[in-house]
């Protein structure tokens, strides 16, 4: 959770949190949660910049996207939040978020002027393929699914705070809008390459050293694809990294907004 005083409103069809003045950072969460997992970057953030946290389709306090849909759905539900801001923004994502995140910086360059992919995949081998499908297939839109197997390869068996909220969102969020995302999910491999050639704006890309599944390699390889990328991996960090290593990721995002607003 932050210690900001957050403001709760509705941009492009999309419940959002926002906080702070100035130029826009806009942050895209992962399946499952919702935009309070940003709580760390919102409160360091938001010192500097307008930070802009919408829940995502079917996520929080957001309405479902009409089925079927694909990752392309998610990133046109969130692109007319951008587009309707007063300058390009600094857009960050985590796991799925960061795949619609480096879609909208291809799809839309005017619209992006930094793009962070934080624990996203990239090229997955066959076996972790068919083992996010399979997930994906066992969900019935109906009733949301026991988390600890989810918490499990998010944080290992160790409890803390942030394993606490997650247990709590994957609880809470709607079962339609989860199973949505996450076949969405599931059914994109990550980028391609010539999303990642075709970037126009400086990349980060940041995983945790303990990711298995969003591993270090996928964010290295998809750095040296991009034009003006860079890779940083957290070593005693997994897949929740934004929220389990907060201070190291708000520090990674504030550079890169720097970088280009300097």
């Amino acid at each position: 959770m932050t210690s900001t005083t957050l403001h709760r409103s509705e941009i492009a069809g999309l419940s959002v949190l926002e906080a702070g003045k100035g130029r826009p950072v806009v942050l895209l969460h992962g399946v499952g949660l919702n935009a309070l997992a940003w709580g760390g970057q919102i409160d360091g953030l938001s010192r500097e910049y307008r930070v802009i946290a919408p829940d995502m389709p079917g996520h929080g306090q957001s309405a479902c996207l009409s089925a079927p849909v694909t990752l392309s759905n998610y990133v046109e539900a969130v692109l007319p939040l951008l587009e309707g801001l007063s300058e390009p923004a600094v857009v960050a994502g985590h796991s799925m978020g960061a795949l619609i995140a480096l879609e909208i910086a291809d799809h839309s360059p005017s619209s992006v002027c930094a793009v962070a992919a934080l624990n996203g995949v990239f090229e997955r081998a066959p076996e972790a393929a068919a083992a996010v499908q399979a997930r994906a297939g066992s969900l019935d839109g109906v009733r949301n699914p026991d988390p600890v197997p989810t918490l499990g390869r998010w944080f290992g068996t160790q409890g803390s705070p942030e394993r606490t909220a997650c247990d709590t969102w994957l609880r809470a969020v709607d079962p339609k809008g989860y199973k949505m995302a996450y076949t969405a999910f599931a059914c994109a491999e990550g980028p391609s390459r010539g999303t990642l050639r075709g970037l126009a704006c400086p990349a980060l890309f940041a995983t945790g050293g303990r990711d298995p599944n969003s591993t270090p390699a996928m964010s290295r390889a998809m750095a040296e694809l991009a034009a003006d990328g860079r890779a940083l991996i957290v070593e005693d960090a997994a897949h929740m990294m934004p929220m389990t290593h907060a201070a190291e990721v708000t520090t990674a995002l504030a550079v890169l907004a720097r970088e280009v607003w300097s």
